[in-house]
């Protein structure tokens, strides 16, 4: 494969945040993703966001699994530490680097497949436990990598791209965060940068576990059946000395609409999501009526976005295990190894 390197030069008059750092010193590797992939537009998301903090890049540790969203970490912050974990397991991962230095800032990316799947378990006991981390799904009901399947968040009834009907009931990942007591829950849409910048610039500032579900539509599998264009047919009536898959370009698809609406998108294969924005009645912190208000607008084939649920006074896991403000990467064998005395004043008190 070809890799095409950015120039390293800058023009003299991009704009600097407080640090000195342009935006593009928050940027990564040239995306190989599908051309116009919501997953993109969520990466420069995550760009925008870090950049309007002014955040030191070498303060953040971005983690990932397996799937396309998880191949987005090569594309933002390449000046960060990166790790990329085996399927579904990035957050114990990422619990046990948080445990080991909470000085970082925690960013961890996943798909609905990675997460909701395989990695459902890890989810779950990562976010119970209130880790100290941006948890970010990218979501679009499918496994881009493998031709298309429906994942474990598609909806009831949507369509495959061979025209197959999903039976399944879909996992709800933003009422299984609230459920499991995330403090910081949020749902946005890839295509929305204004919605979905500030949200990720408050998971950030948030100190717990903060979610952010995000509606990042597949532009790759619109190849249904019937469509003279699509893959099949051309392979059916194509006589080829090759056999070649080619992803067709498209244009990322993007939104604009106020607080308290309702917006029918449509989407390269012909379907229609609808969003619908939280207004300022809506109130975040209570987590009972955030749930109830996602689950009466998805009964009405409604998709929320926006801020859900936030507790202000959420404590995170060093909190939780009383660990010592000194990250444990950091102490000393004399620290870790204080000698038999304190051994024995250790059990004395537990006796």
């Amino acid at each position: 494969m070809t890799y095409i390197a950015k120039p390293k030069l800058h023009h003299p008059t991009l704009a600097c945040n407080a640090i000195g750092f342009t935006r593009r010193d928050y940027e990564g590797k040239i995306s190989t993703l599908c051309a116009g992939c919501g997953h993109d537009s969520i990466s420069a998301a995550i760009i925008h966001a870090c950049w309007e903090l002014s955040i030191e890049p070498h303060r953040v540790a971005k983690l990932s699994g397996i799937g396309c969203s998880s191949k987005t970490p090569d594309y933002f912050l390449g000046q960060s530490h990166g790790f990329n974990t085996v399927h579904g397991r990035m957050p114990s991962v990422l619990t046990g680097a948080n445990l080991a230095n909470r000085d970082l800032i925690y960013l961890g990316v996943s798909g609905d497949g990675d997460s909701a799947s395989i990695g459902i378990g890890q989810f779950v006991h990562a976010i119970r436990r209130g880790v100290n981390m941006v948890y970010i799904v990218e979501n679009n009901g499918v496994y881009g990598l493998t031709k298309g399947q429906f994942s474990a968040t598609a909806d009831q009834g949507s369509m495959s791209k061979k025209g197959v009907a999903n039976t399944d009931a879909p996992i709800d990942l933003v009422g299984l965060a609230m459920q499991l007591g995330a403090s910081f829950v949020a749902r946005g849409f890839s295509g929305d940068k204004h919605q979905l910048v500030p949200l990720i610039k408050a998971a950030i500032a948030h100190r717990g576990a903060a979610f952010i579900d995000v509606i990042s539509p597949c532009v790759a599998f619109n190849n249904h059946a019937g469509s003279t264009k699509s893959y099949e047919y051309v392979r059916e009536h194509n006589d080829a000395v090759n056999r070649l898959d080619v992803i067709e370009e498209r244009a990322p698809i993007s939104v604009a609409y106020e607080p308290g609406e309702t917006v029918e998108v449509q989407q390269h294969d012909g379907t229609t999501l609808r969003l619908h924005k939280l207004d300022a009645s809506h109130d975040p912190t209570d987590r009972v009526a955030a749930m109830n208000y996602v689950h009466a607008h998805h009964a009405s084939g409604e998709v929320v976005t926006g801020l859900l649920y936030v507790d202000g006074d959420a404590q995170d896991l060093h909190q939780h295990l009383n660990t010592v403000a000194v990250p444990l990467n950091a102490l000393s064998e004399r620290e870790l190894s204080p000698g038999a005395a304190m051994l024995a004043r250790i059990n004395a008190g537990l006796r």
